[in-house]
C-alpha cells in the first residue's frame, strides 16, 4: 500500500506543478471570463431568475432538479474535510485561492454546461441526456476522446470521490468514545453502502427527488450554524481575515515548495469541491428541460458559487474564527473541524459535524453515481443491459464500503490525481468549442433586452447540422 501511495503521490505532484493543472485552470478561467465579458459579475442576478424555470415536458427534469444533482456531487465532504485539510496543510491563505478558483471557475462551469445543453441527446420518452463525451464526439468528431473522458469520470467518481466520501464520514467519528478502529469503519462503510445501493437502483428521477430535499436542507442548516459560530467568535474575525490574506500573498511560502503551498492546496481542494472545468456537472446540466441552454449554464455557474463562496467559506470561517491552532492537525482534518466547533459550541459541535458529513457524503455518493451511469451508457452506446448495470451498481457499492476502511493517503491522492486528468482533457476542449457558448450567451442577452423569455434555436448561432433539440 505504501508503494502504491508513493506512485500516486509522485504522479499527482507532477500534474499539480504550476505549468500543468494550475496553469490550465487559471488561464482557461481568465480566457473565458474575458470572452464572456465577466459573466460572473454581470449575470449573477440573472442566475436567481432562471433557477426556478419549470420543465417543458412531463418527463423532463427541471433546472432546479439538475442543479440539485450537480450540487449533490459538489457540496460534499470536500466542503468540510477538504477545506480543513487545505488550511492545516497549505495554510489559511488556501481559502483565498479557493475563492479565486471558484470565481474563475464560474466561467468554465457556464461554458461546459451550456455546451452540454446545446448538444444534448433525446431519450425515447422525450427527456434528455448528454455531457462532455457527447460534444467531444459530435463537435470534435473524436469518439475515442469521449470514451477516454467517460472512463476518467467513472474512475474519478465511482472509485476516487466515492471512496473518499465514505472515508471522510468514518473519520468524523474518531473523536467519539465509542469509536473502535477495528470495528467502526466497517460498520459505517456497511451502512453507507446499503443506503447507497437502495437509492441508486431507483434511477435518475429518484436521485433528483432525494437530492432536491436533502441538499437545500443540509446546506441551510450548515450555513445557520456557521453564522452562530461567527457571531460568538466575532472578536476573532479581524485576525481571521488577516491570517487569510497575509498567508495568501506570502510569495516565499507559495513558491518555496509549490506542491505543498496555500496556492496549490487552494486550487486542489477548490477544484475537488466545486468541480468547475472537470466536466462532471455538464452531465447533470444536459438532463434539464429548459427553453435556452444559457439558462442552465447560469444555473451551474451559481452552483459553483454556492459550493465554494458560501459553503466552503462557512467551514473556513468556523475553523479560523475559533482560534484553534491548525498546524498540529495535518492529516486529522475532521478532528480539526470538530475541535473548532467544540471550542465554540461545546459537545454539540462534534455531533453536528458528524451528522453534516454523513448527509453531505450521502448526497455526494448518489450524485456521483448519476455521472457514472451516464458515462457507461455513452461507452456502450446506450445498450448496456440490466444485468450489466446491476453488476456496476454492486461494484460501486463495494467501493463505498472499501473507502471507509482504506487509508487517508491513498484515497486523497487517488481523487486528486484523477480529477487533474479530467481537467487536462476537458478544459482544452471547452476552449476550442467556446464560440458556441459565447454566441449562445449573446443570443440569450439579446432576447432578454427585447423583454422576451429567451427561446433557443440552433440556427440562430450558426449551427446548421441536425441536433436532437433546438431545431
Amino acid at each position: 500500500m505504501g508503494f502504491i501511495n508513493s506512485i500516486i503521490t509522485s504522479i499527482s505532484d507532477l500534474l499539480y506543478q504550476p505549468w500543468c493543472v494550475p496553469l490550465i485552470l487559471l488561464l482557461g478561467g481568465i480566457f473565458l471570463t474575458i470572452r464572456f465579458k465577466f459573466i460572473q459579475i454581470r449575470m449573477f442576478p440573472e442566475c436567481f431568475k432562471v433557477i426556478m424555470d419549470k420543465p417543458k415536458t412531463e418527463n423532463g427534469i427541471s433546472s432546479f432538479g439538475a442543479l440539485m444533482i450537480s450540487t449533490a456531487s459538489r457540496v460534499g465532504t470536500g466542503n468540510i474535510i477538504g477545506v480543513a485539510g487545505a488550511i492545516c496543510i497549505g495554510g489559511p491563505g488556501a481559502v483565498f485561492w479557493m475563492w479565486v478558483t471558484a470565481i474563475l471557475g464560474g466561467a468554465l462551469a457556464f461554458a461546459e454546461s451550456t455546451l452540454a445543453q446545446i448538444f444534448k441527446k433525446r431519450n425515447p420518452d422525450g427527456s434528455s441526456y448528454g455531457g462532455p463525451a457527447f460534444y467531444m464526439q459530435d463537435k470534435l468528431k473524436c469518439r475515442p476522446l469521449g470514451i477516454v473522458f467517460s472512463i476518467l469520470i467513472i474512475i474519478t467518481y465511482a472509485i476516487g470521490f466515492n471512496m473518499l466520501a465514505s472515508y471522510n464520514v468514518q473519520a468524523s467519528f474518531e473523536n467519539f468514545s465509542f469509536y473502535n478502529a477495528n470495528i467502526t469503519p466497517f460498520v459505517i462503510g456497511g451502512i453507507l453502502a446499503v443506503l447507497f445501493a437502495v437509492c441508486v437502483i431507483g434511477g435518475a428521477k429518484r436521485l433528483s427527488k432525494v437530492t432536491g430535499i436533502l441538499v437545500p436542507l443540509m446546506g441551510v442548516l450548515y450555513i445557520l450554524v456557521s453564522v452562530v459560530v461567527l457571531f460568538i467568535n466575532y472578536k476573532n474575525i479581524p485576525s481571521m481575515f488577516s491570517l487569510i490574506f497575509k498567508d495568501a500573498f506570502n510569495i516565499k511560502a507559495i513558491f518555496g515548495g509549490f506542491t505543498g503551498s496555500c496556492l496549490m492546496y487552494g486550487i486542489k481542494r477548490g477544484l475537488y469541491s466545486n468541480e468547475a472545468g472537470m466536466g462532471s456537472a455538464p452531465n447533470a446540466a444536459a438532463t434539464a428541460d429548459t427553453s435556452h441552454p444559457a439558462k442552465q449554464g447560469l444555473v451551474q455557474m451559481l452552483s459553483v458559487f454556492l459550493d465554494t463562496l458560501l459553503v466552503c467559506t462557512c467551514t473556513a470561517f468556523m475553523c479560523l474564527s475559533s482560534g484553534i491552532p491548525f498546524a498540529s492537525y495535518a492529516n486529522k482534518e475532521a478532528m480539526y473541524v470538530q475541535d473548532s466547533l467544540s471550542n465554540t459550541l461545546g459537545a454539540f459541535g462534534p455531533i453536528f459535524i458528524a451528522v453534516a458529513l454523513s448527509l453531505f457524503a450521502f448526497t455526494t455518493l448518489i450524485g456521483n453515481y448519476a455521472y457514472c451511469e451516464g458515462c457507461l451508457k455513452f461507452i456502450f452506446k446506450r445498450s448496456l443491459g440490466k444485468k450489466a448495470m446491476l453488476i456496476f451498481v454492486l461494484g460501486a457499492t463495494a467501493l463505498v464500503f472499501v473507502g471507509a476502511i482504506a487509508s487517508a493517503g491513498i484515497v486523497w491522492g487517488f481523487a486528486e490525481l484523477t480529477q487533474a486528468l479530467m481537467v487536462i482533457v476537458n478544459v482544452p476542449v471547452i476552449i476550442i468549442l467556446s464560440k458556441y457558448p459565447v454566441r449562445c450567451l449573446q443570443d440569450y442577452c439579446k432576447q432578454r433586452k427585447e423583454g422576451k423569455n429567451p427561446v433557443f434555436r440552433a440556427k440562430d448561432i450558426g449551427i446548421n447540422e441536425e441536433l436532437d433539440f433546438w431545431q
